[in-house]
């Protein structure tokens, strides 16, 4: 319910109209999100993926610094400075964005005919503008220094003495540092792993969601030209074609309904309090067409002649006004003393971003909206014979007509969008964080080889070689996924916020993305861990 005091009042405000699409919502006259909020979350995911593909370059570049070990000895030994050596490998970095960017720059280009068709946009990327290269020039710059910051301080870092010797290894910390990276990564991935569930299930439960009415096999005509003059003669011609069930009129859309008014009184209401409501006009047979339920009461009728003043109000408007039992009780709207016939069971005239409003319906003779309920199956037939009807009538417009139920799915296209795009964002982090973890475990077994085969001489068996190797990586994987869990409940959370009715976070989506997860890890190293617990022992210490 929205009420307001005895000083309530209604100031406007100016707002750019390049600004309207993407900031659309406003709370106090002040904007306050809208379609930008997308932006923000694809933004953030798309940062999500760059540090996961920095995370990797980290971990595989510290991982093999043991094989530049001795270049950078020989070089240190020669007098090589360790700035020369930061700023060599930093550039070694960049130059790798810089390719990088160049494969992307391709990759965009093929890829963005689909996205365009996912989107239902038509961007083009600005090859033309100087900005776009000079942004995108200093981005790559900047992904190409902070990739590359931590190996090139490690690796300069050496001492020469030691890895001149052969005994360079990697230190505890390098160790340590890069479990850490491994860890945040597959923090990252299984927060888009849930929030991915998160989002497919609440745009299935909005696409399946019980309106209060049947949305299937409705038709919205324009209410245009001569069929404002014509109406009646139109409905019993309409009544009369192949397929068509209940023909009436209403001034909104019933899927998004923005008239509003405080302008009401009723019995018992306290003085200086203004309600808003939700209003709509609509003709004879709206309730039976929209297959709406009456709780108590009944529809228009012809057969009332005081039904010029009368009203239909929903559930929540009962409840608003406090009357218990609100058939034939007094509604004043802009001054109109009329009188309550009806109770509708509550029904979604809004997206579902809204709750459902106190709302009341009067009987019009024109509107905005022909409304025409077809018999199942029979829609074509019905639409070929309304475009004949509509041609008879109303020749100077062309035959236009909208599906309900097509109008409602409108409603959450951007929520559509967000599933389809989230689910391939999902993807690409756990392909980059495989990849990463693919090298991880072919260095680490590379590492470890000799420990393997004497392990093998001893004894030890394929099965227990596999578990040494794979149960590192499984637990850095338990590790993320118990940050990722309470960090993507909160953030989901905060999502589903944005939706008056809304589906709820699962614990089962957390036990499905840590199998995947868990399951993803397994095949990843499994390849390389069943081919060092194979690997011939006798080769691996020839050389000891």
């Amino acid at each position: 319910m929205r009420e307001q005091s005895a000083a309530y009042r209604i100031q406007l405000g100016l707002q750019k109209f390049s600004e309207g699409y993407l900031h659309a919502n406003f709370i106090n006259g002040k904007t306050s999100g809208g379609r930008i909020e997308y932006v923000h979350l694809f933004s953030l995911v798309a940062v999500f993926i760059l540090l996961i593909a920095c995370i990797n370059f980290m971990n595989l570049t510290t991982a093999r610094s043991v094989k530049r070990a001795r270049e950078i000895g020989i070089r240190k030994a020669v007098g090589a400075m360790r700035g020369v050596l930061i700023r060599q490998f930093i550039g070694e970095a960049v130059l790798l964005a810089a390719f990088s960017m160049i494969v992307a720059i391709l990759l965009v280009i093929l890829l963005l005919p689909a996205f365009n068709q996912v989107t239902q946009k038509q961007i083009q990327l600005p090859f033309v503008e100087m900005g776009f290269w000079l942004k995108l020039m200093v981005f790559t710059v900047i992904i190409g220094v902070v990739s590359g910051s931590y190996p090139a301080l490690y690796l300069s870092s050496f001492n020469p003495v030691t890895v001149l010797k052969g005994t360079a290894k990697l230190s505890t910390g390098s160790v340590w540092f890069r479990k850490g990276l491994v860890v945040f990564q597959f923090v990252l991935s299984v927060m888009l792993i849930i929030g991915t569930m998160v989002v497919s299930r609440q745009v299935g439960f909005l696409q399946h969601q019980n309106l209060g009415y049947d949305r299937e096999n409705l038709i919205d005509i324009p209410f245009e030209g001569a069929l404002g003059s014509r109406y009646e003669v139109f409905k019993t011609e309409a009544s009369k074609i192949l397929g068509v069930q209940a023909v009436t009129h209403a001034d909104n859309n019933p899927t998004n309904n923005d008239n509003n008014t405080n302008a009401v009184e009723w019995s018992g209401k306290e003085p200086g309090v203004k309600v808003q409501f939700a209003q709509t006009g609509v003709g004879y047979d709206f309730v039976s067409t929209m297959k709406l339920k009456l709780q108590e009461g009944r529809d228009f009728s012809k057969n009332f002649g005081t039904d010029s003043t009368a009203y239909l109000i929903n559930e929540t408007a009962a409840k608003t006004m406090g009357y218990k039992e609100p058939i034939g009780k007094p509604l004043i709207v802009n001054g109109q003393i009329g009188h309550i016939v009806g109770v509708l069971k509550d029904f979604h005239f809004e997206s579902l971003h809204q709750q459902i409003q106190p709302l009341f319906i009067q009987l019009t003779d024109g509107g905005s909206h022909i409304l025409i309920r077809t018999k199942p199956g029979q829609t074509k037939q019905a639409l070929t014979g309304l475009e004949q009807l509509c041609r008879e009538l109303n020749p100077d417009f062309p035959f236009s007509y909208q599906f309900l139920d097509e109008e409602y799915q409108r409603l959450y296209t951007s929520e559509q969008v967000v599933g389809k795009l989230s689910n391939v964002f999902a993807l690409m982090a756990i392909f980059i964080s495989c990849l990463g973890l693919l090298g991880l475990a072919m260095f680490t077994a590379e590492q470890r080889v000799k420990e393997i085969s004497i392990r093998k001489i001893l004894g030890a068996s394929a099965g227990s070689i596999f578990t040494l190797l794979s149960s590192e990586f499984l637990v850095l994987v338990i590790i993320a996924f118990m940050i990722a869990s309470p960090l993507s409940w909160y953030a989901m959370n905060k999502w589903l916020d944005g939706f008056a009715y809304r589906t709820d976070v699962k614990w089962w989506m957390f036990a499905l993305s840590a199998l995947i997860v868990l399951t993803i890890t397994l095949l990843t190293v499994s390849f390389q861990a069943v081919k060092a617990a194979l690997a011939n022992p006798v080769k691996s210490l020839k050389a000891e």
